[in-house]
């Protein structure tokens, strides 16, 4: 018998309206931190993931169709279909 385990994709939709968001204010957009100095941080201590690689850029740009992680929560960025 052969089994094969998928894994859901279980991300959370975070609609941009501009052609990319910073990962510092996607961090805050998404209600994941309270302040930029907490995301910088975090980020800076590498306990967020873009694209599953840990990312240390607080600047890092990120476009409709990547994703990022922290604590549990994955973040889909996805572009605002009324532009």
């Amino acid at each position: 018998m052969k089994v094969t385990v998928t894994k859901k994709d279980n991300a959370q939709p975070l609609t941009i309206h501009t052609e990319f968001i910073k990962l510092q204010d996607a961090l805050k957009y998404a209600n994941l931190v309270y302040s930029g100095g907490e995301a910088k941080q975090l980020i800076l201590d590498g306990q967020v993931k873009v694209n599953g690689e840990v990312c240390e850029m607080r600047g890092k740009k990120l476009y409709p169709g990547d994703k990022f992680s922290f604590i549990g929560h994955v973040i889909l960025i996805c572009a605002d279909e009324a532009e």
